[in-house]
C-alpha cells in the first residue's frame, strides 16, 4: 500500500501477481482515499503498456529463437507462442487488442506483434486501447468491494462475461467487415 501509483504500474510490468488482483487492490486504496481513481487507471495503464512494449521487443529483437530458449523464465511457453502467432498471422494488428481479453494469449499476443514488425504506434495504440477498460473495470470494482477486495474473482464472473461477449461480437463484426472489403476487392 506505501508504494501507491508506483506499486501498481509496477506489480502489472512484472506481473507475477494477476492484474485483476493487483487493479482490485488498486480499487481497495481508492476506496481507503489512498490514491485517486484516475491516477489508479493511468498507473494501471503504464504499467501493463511497459509490460506488453518489453515483450514486443523481444519479438521485435530476439525473435522466436531467443524466446523458445529463454520464455520459460518469462512465463512463455511454445504453445503459447504458437497460438499467439496463428491468430497474429490470421486476424492481423487489431488481434493485439482483441487477444488482451483472452487469458492464454493476453501476455503472449506482443511477441509475434514484434516479430512481424508490426508498427510500434499501432502496436501501442490497441495495446492502450485494450488497457484501459481493465483497468477501469477492475479498479472501479475494487474500489466498491473495499476490505472485500479479495473476492473480486467471485464478482467480477458477470462483468468479465459481458465484456467477453461485447469482445466477441466486436470481434465478429471485425471479421465480417474484414471478410466483406475482401470480397469486395476481388468482385469483377
Amino acid at each position: 500500500m506505501g508504494l501507491g501509483y508506483f506499486g501498481i504500474g509496477l506489480a502489472l510490468m512484472i506481473e507475477i501477481i494477476p492484474s485483476e488482483l493487483v487493479l482490485s487492490y488498486g480499487g481497495f486504496m481508492v476506496s481507503l482515499g489512498r490514491i485517486n481513481f484516475l491516477g489508479a487507471v493511468i498507473a494501471g495503464t503504464i504499467g501493463a503498456t511497459v509490460a506488453q512494449l518489453f515483450l514486443y521487443w523481444i519479438g521485435a529483437y530476439g525473435g522466436r529463437p531467443f524466446l523458445e530458449k529463454y520464455g520459460k523464465y518469462l512465463l512463455i511457453h511454445k504453445k503459447h507462442l504458437d497460438v499467439s502467432e496463428r491468430w497474429f498471422e490470421k486476424y492481423g494488428p487489431a488481434v493485439v487488442f482483441f487477444a488482451r481479453f483472452v487469458p492464454v494469449v493476453r501476455q503472449a499476443i506482443s511477441i509475434p506483434a514484434g516479430i512481424a514488425k508490426m508498427p510500434l504506434a499501432s502496436f501501442l495504440f490497441f495495446t492502450v486501447l485494450a488497457t484501459v477498460p481493465w483497468c477501469l473495470v477492475f479498479i472501479y470494482l475494487g474500489e466498491k468491494l473495499g476490505q472485500n477486495w479479495d473476492k473480486i474473482k467471485e464478482v467480477a464472473g458477470p462483468y468479465v462475461d459481458v465484456a467477453g461477449f461485447a469482445i466477441l461480437l466486436l470481434f465478429g463484426a471485425f471479421m465480417a467487415f474484414k471478410f466483406w472489403n475482401r470480397r469486395r476487392k476481388f468482385t469483377p
